[in-house]
Order: structure tokens, then C-alpha cells, then sequence
């Protein structure tokens, strides 16, 4: 039960008449959104551009921080988007993080969409910080600070919270006992305790905020190949049945910009008003993985990735971790 004692919304799609290849123009057509303010971290590269063209087409006033802020200003501007407004703050040092949100606070401007969409994959052992994993500290721990840090102003606009999971989420859980992976490091593991993070993130968030009326969803936006294989060798994609020997993306594979269409779904679909604490997948609320599918590894959300309780513990630890919490 969430703070309301209203019901959780059930993890059942909501037949939202968009599917696997609908693109993110497609689901925002005929918006007008004008007057509402989004963030969009990683919003220069791969999904995070085509989230930031989609919002922007229907009036959505977009900021960017970025970790390379002169790099991410040069895209926008290639793409058109020059008044996407760039601010410096890097997910994986948190007093960066801390200090982009206080300012963003301070400025008085209102926010109405975050989308958590930055993130790394399957790297090599990396110390961020006080020497937390970097998968966990970059995707996960950056992004609940980010949040809590703009809680005034995510509150007062009752905005929703997007937090960008995968199906990285099937494989594995949280290893609370060892969370950053000190007594051995598994890059897949890593990655997959990082993309359940974000999913039990948005459940916790949700069952937090709706009080307010901010509500958070995770999202899986499909395989896309972007940047974030830049550390995956070719005969690695291969082994993990993504490409063939010729390097031909296997079917089922989305565009970027049919990999932004859920992210966008979740942010402005007037089908989740009052709903929320959900993972998505094609533009709809994902059914739970059907353990005797085929398409069980890509499909559908784990238990695991959407257990209430989980979700209260990871707050709890990434609390702890971070020195953040707006509900402290």
C-alpha cells in the first residue's frame, strides 16, 4: 500500500493503443505542452537526445546537465535543439550532483518532468566516490540524490519521475550484502543490480510521493545500440545473440528514437494519471515475466525488480550511502 492508502496500480498493460516500433514523435503528436519544464539527464547522446527532441517538439522548455557540458551544447545545437539549455554536473561525483540541483532549486524555476536516462553499462571495475562501483554509483545513487535534492520543486509541480531500468534488471537482484562488489567483480552483475535499483527506485519514490502528486515510473526501453556498448567488444554482442558474424542487428531491435517512445510515453501519457510505481516496456505498463515464455529474458518485469519491500530497503541503504533523503 502506498502512503495514500490508495491501491498500487496494477503491473497490467493498459492496451495504450502504441507498441515495440511506435517512435517517440508518434507519441506526443498533437501535444501541446507548453509552459512545462523538463530535465533530462544524458539528454545529448543516443536516447536521451531523441527524448529531449520529442519533448521539445511539443513545447517542453528541456535542461540538460551534462557531464561534458561543451560537448552535449555542439550536439544540441547539430540537432536543431539549440534551445536545449546545458548545465555542468557529472552522476558519479555526488557534491557535483548536489550542487546542480540547489542551484536548479534556487532559480525558482518549476519542473515538471525528470527523466533519469544517463547511465553506463558492463564496464570495466571502476571506484567512484568513497569507492562505490560505478554501474551502482552512476545510474542508481547519482540519480536517488539528484531526486531528493530537487524534491522542493519535483513536489510543488507534482511532476512524474521516470527512471530508465532494462531487461538488465532479469539479471540479478540487489546484492545487499555486498552492494559495491568488493569481494569480487562481475560486470553483468553489476549492471543488473544497477537496472533493479532504478526499477525499485521508482516504486519507492512513488509509494513517497504520491501524497504529493509526484509519481515515478521505470521504463525499459528496448535494445538500441548507442553508446552505452562502448565498452562491449563485437564478438561479445554476438556471444549474447544481439548481432550475427556480420554484424546485423538481430530482429527486434528499436531505433533511438523508437527506444525513447516509452520514456516519453511514461512522462505525458494522460493514461497514467493517477498511476504510477510501475515498470514499462513498448509504450505500455509491462505484464510480469512469464517464467515459461521464450521471450521470458525480454519480457515482462521480475518480481524482484518491482517488490515493495526490496524497494524500501534499497531506499533505506542508498540513504545511508548518500546523506540524502528529502523524506528523512
Amino acid at each position: 500500500m502506498n502512503h495514500t492508502g490508495q491501491q498500487p496500480t496494477p503491473q497490467q498493460p493498459l492496451a495504450s493503443g502504441f507498441g515495440h516500433y511506435t517512435a517517440a514523435a508518434a507519441v506526443v503528436e498533437g501535444m501541446n505542452l507548453s509552459g512545462c519544464v523538463a530535465i533530462v539527464t544524458g539528454g545529448y547522446s543516443g536516447l536521451g537526445l531523441e527524448t529531449v527532441r520529442a519533448l521539445a517538439s511539443v513545447g517542453v522548455r528541456v535542461y540538460v546537465p551534462a557531464r561534458r557540458p561543451d560537448h552535449a551544447r555542439g550536439v544540441l545545437a547539430a540537432a536543431d535543439l539549440g534551445g536545449v539549455e546545458v548545465f555542468d554536473m557529472d552522476l558519479g561525483v555526488q557534491a557535483s550532483v548536489k550542487e546542480f540541483a540547489r542551484e536548479y532549486v534556487a532559480t525558482g524555476n518549476r519542473l515538471d518532468i525528470l527523466i533519469n536516462n544517463a547511465a553506463i553499462m558492463a564496464c570495466p571495475e571502476t571506484r567512484v566516490g568513497p569507492g562505490w562501483e560505478a554501474q551502482f554509483a552512476t545510474n542508481h545513487l547519482g540519480h536517488f540524490t539528484l531526486v531528493n535534492e530537487l524534491w522542493p520543486v519535483l513536489a510543488d509541480g507534482g511532476a512524474r519521475v521516470v527512471a530508465l531500468s532494462s531487461t538488465g534488471h532479469k539479471v540479478s537482484g540487489i546484492h545487499f550484502d555486498d552492494p559495491q562488489f568488493t569481494r569480487g567483480y562481475d560486470k553483468w552483475q553489476a549492471y543488473g543490480q544497477a537496472k533493479t535499483a532504478n526499477s525499485l527506485f521508482a516504486v519507492e519514490l512513488d509509494a513517497k510521493g504520491t501524497d504529493y502528486g509526484v509519481r515515478a515510473f521505470a521504463v525499459n526501453p528496448g535494445g538500441i545500440m548507442t553508446g552505452l556498448q562502448r565498452h562491449l567488444t563485437n564478438e561479445e554482442m554476438v556471444a549474447a545473440g544481439w548481432m550475427d558474424d556480420t554484424g546485423k542487428l538481430k530482429d527486434g531491435f528499436k531505433s533511438a528514437e523508437q527506444g525513447a517512445a516509452t520514456s516519453v510515453w511514461a512522462a505525458t501519457s494522460p493514461l497514467l494519471d493517477g498511476r504510477g510505481g510501475v515498470y514499462c516496456e513498448d509504450c505500455d505498463i509491462a505484464s510480469p515475466t512469464d517464467p515459461e515464455s521464450e521471450f521470458a529474458r525480454f519480457a515482462g518485469v521480475d518480481e524482484h525488480a518491482v517488490d515493495p519491500d526490496s524497494a524500501r530497503r534499497l531506499w533505506t541503504l542508498s540513504a545511508e550511502l548518500t546523506g540524502v533523503n528529502a523524506f528523512g
